[in-house]
């Protein structure tokens, strides 16, 4: 156990304790307002007069020396129940602005836009980002790990857009209630950040190196109130929703099946930095669909969590670990099993400390397992100026069945704990972390640990990253959170290099290497790679094009179908090694009609071939409408080999997945969305519309319908009619 000792001291030693926040010299001074506002996008009223302004802001992008050619004032007042924000976007270049629609949390690169990151605690790590495009799509999510913003949270809050030919305007409320803050503080992290796309300059009140994002709390200001922010009182928010539907299986029995609900989600604040969220009989069902993915890999597809309840201080929960190894994630809750009840504590005990507790229930499944209890207690504290140690446990316990003779067929516990340390250096410049898991289980509690670290060096032209995992060969985590392999130990270095040429159409350019190696365990030997050498070229526009190369290695430890569809499997300990290339571009986003592409060629398994094409077409008749049609297509062709079944010697696949889909956007209120996937990977097609009024903040009126039909025959499968109504009510 000294490997993940020796990367924690690696990482502790690049933390900068004592250093001060960056852009600790910009303040922002707010002053309560001197009389009512009307959130109509028009800066008109008294309020908005003798306060402050934020303006000169510095660029970004294209180049960080300079200030901003696109000027943008922005102001900032509250009363007893409300934040206030006010963005004047003057205009460089006269014409409409560029949007794709008014649909919420919008594509951030193809829309021009405003946000507003707001550090509440002054932590440097969490807070809010609220935000507008120029017709008034909104933009809201939480914000965590110190640039990260998770777009699915939602919450009361309103706003309005107004425009000429020389300006644009977003003025927004946004209610103390819905925000989580200490009391008794006088400073809060701020920035404020500007897309134009007719100039293709990203500005930002404070500066910022171009190669962080505008989202990085390690480079805001500072707003400094004039008194203390006002309490939000009884914060209290209670969620009701109902719902009807019908279902008619034609694949199976073929009869109608109906299907009603009610249920409620609570919010209640223990403080002002600490929330309660209880559900009970919740419908978790997505009223979008998952955009569906071809899989040629080994492993199962990870999808991210979207469910409001789980959303909240999400990241204590949901981002311990890395993407393939996760102790927790949610999505496991509720999938095979309805969820009865549950309940979640989740927020800032004080300025170091964090805190998340959640406790869920879920009900007998279709395959008559009769439910689990899922818990999961979570902790962190801070230390020195951006880094974080969190721990974490665990715990799923089935629900034993009446008869105590019946076992359910599932282990009856799975339980992990485990340590995690997060690097993010005071300049941002260093970025890592190294964590430790030991799960639990009937199956096993012996050769069951998990320790890994990323070290990621940051900077303008040059950055580096190295990465390492290491998992033991009886570590049982699937049954709650995510372990895409066992008994292996994985290394990743990554170094990248960009030049910038000056009075060129191409504002950086430059080589790209990383190297992928997997090492089994228990066999002590090397089992994959993948080495790649790409080339990346960014263009003034906004535009990117990129090459590469790869060589690819793989002994398999376990049988797999390299079509994932036909059937018939490559033996265990077949050894396969191939070589491929291909590019990709991505168009200018200024542009109505949009599209990118990607190719590979080159060797597949058992020395098969793999040509893939990918691309998107998109137009936008902005800012009602927005189509867009995406295509993949994978050709796979094996060859006599003698590490092939019969079946697939001198075969050749066509995988197609096809997906066009359009949004009208009526207002940023009325949603409208059609679209189809066509996969014969999984021999599906799916077509899906859903209507979605926002009749009042954060309270929606829904109605989907879903048609699936079998990709060789176009026969039903079956279909569905769903109508949802959601409330949000502060008591």
């Amino acid at each position: 156990m000294k490997s993940p000792i020796y990367f924690f001291v690696l990482l502790l030693s690049f933390t900068t304790a004592i250093a001060q926040k960056k852009n600790d010299q910009y303040n922002y001074y707010i002053r309560r307002a001197e009389s009512s506002l009307k959130i109509d996008g028009k800066a008109d009223e008294k309020a908005w007069e003798n306060i402050q302004v934020a303006t000169d802001f510095f660029q970004v992008l294209p180049m960080d020396t300079s200030r901003a050619f696109v000027k943008t004032d922005v102001k900032f007042t509250y009363d007893d129940k409300n934040l206030y924000v006010l963005f004047i976007n003057y205009n460089k270049i006269k014409g409409a602005n560029m949007v794709e629609s008014m649909r919420r949390d919008f594509s951030f690169g193809k829309n021009d836009n405003d946000l507003l990151f707001i550090d509440t605690f002054n932590d440097l790590t969490t807070g809010f980002s609220f935000g507008s495009n120029a017709r008034g799509g909104q933009w809201d999510g939480l914000m965590y790990a110190g640039s990260s913003i998770n777009l699915s949270w939602d919450n009361k809050w309103s706003s309005e857009v107004s425009f000429d030919d020389d300006k644009w305007v977003w003025e927004a409320a946004i209610p103390f209630k819905t925000l989580r803050y200490r009391s008794n503080t006088k400073v809060w992290g701020l920035n404020f950040s500007r897309l134009d796309l007719k100039t293709t300059e990203k500005s930002s009140w404070t500066p910022i190196p171009r190669q962080f994002p505008t989202a990085s709390l390690a480079f805001t200001g500072n707003l400094v109130w004039d008194t203390p922010p006002p309490s939000p009182g009884a914060n209290i928010s209670v969620i009701p929703f109902v719902y009807g539907g019908v279902t008619k299986n034609y694949a199976g029995n073929g009869k109608i099946q109906y299907d009603k609900g009610v249920g409620f989600d609570a919010k209640i604040a223990l403080s002002s930095a600490m929330n309660l969220d209880l559900t009970v009989n919740p419908d978790f069902s997505q009223v979008e669909v998952d955009v569906q993915q071809t899989n040629l890999d080994r492993f199962e597809l990870f999808y991210p969590e979207r469910r409001q309840f789980f959303l909240e201080n999400g990241d204590m929960f949901n981002n311990f670990g890395f993407a393939n190894i996760r102790p927790f994630f949610s999505r496991r809750i509720g999938l095979n099993a309805p969820i009865q009840f549950g309940a979640r504590v989740s927020g800032k005990l004080n300025q170091k400390w964090r805190l998340g507790a959640m406790n869920m229930q879920t009900g007998k499944s279709a395959t008559n397992d009769p439910g689990s209890n899922y818990s999961v207690l979570t902790v962190q504290r801070q230390v020195f100026k951006r880094s974080f140690i969190s721990a974490m446990v665990v715990n799923r316990e089935t629900v034993k069945s009446k008869n105590d003779k019946d076992l359910n067929p599932i282990p009856g516990y799975n339980r992990t704990v485990g340590l995690e340390y997060n690097l993010a250096s005071a300049d941002n410049a260093w970025v890592g972390k190294a964590f430790l898991l030991k799960t639990f289980s009937p199956l096993s509690n012996q050769n069951n640990f998990v320790w890994a670290g990323e070290l990621n060096r940051l900077t303008k032209k040059v950055n580096y990253r190295f990465l390492v995992e290491n998992v033991d060969g009886e570590v049982q985590g699937n049954e709650v959170g995510y372990v895409r392999r066992r008994n292996y130990i994985y290394l990743n270095p990554e170094v990248s290099y960009l030049f910038f040429p000056k009075g060129s159409k191409v504002l950086s350019h430059g080589p790209v290497l990383g190297l992928n190696y997997v090492f089994s365990k228990s066999k002590k030997e090397y089992i994959e790679s993948t080495n790649v050498l790409s080339y990346k070229v960014n263009f003034r526009t906004q535009s990117v094009f990129t090459i590469w190369a790869a060589t690819d290695f793989v002994k398999l430890n376990s049988a797999f179908d390299p079509t994932n569809f036909v059937g018939d499997t490559l033996a265990t300990g077949s050894k396969h090694d191939w070589r491929s290339w291909g590019t990709s571009y991505v168009s200018k986003p200024q542009a109505l009609l949009t599209y990118s592409f990607a190719t590979r060629y080159g060797g597949y398994y058992a020395d098969g071939k793999r040509l893939r094409l990918e691309g998107e077409l998109g137009y936008r008749f902005q800012p009602f409408v927005a189509i867009a049609m995406r295509a993949n297509y994978n050709y796979l062709k094996f060859y006599e080999s003698e590490l092939l079944p019969k079946s697939l010697v001198n075969t050749g696949h066509a995988l197609w997945l096809v997906g066009p889909r359009i949004d009208v956007t009526l207002s940023n209120k009325i949603f409208f969305t059609n679209f189809i996937q066509f996969n014969n990977q999984t021999n599906n097609v799916n077509i899906n519309t859903r209507f979605q009024w926002r009749y009042s903040p954060a309270s929606d009126l829904f109605l989907v319908y879903t048609d699936n039909y079998y990709s060789d025959t176009f026969k039903v499968r079956n279909r569905a009619l769903v109508l949802k109504f959601t409330y949000w009510w502060n008591v």
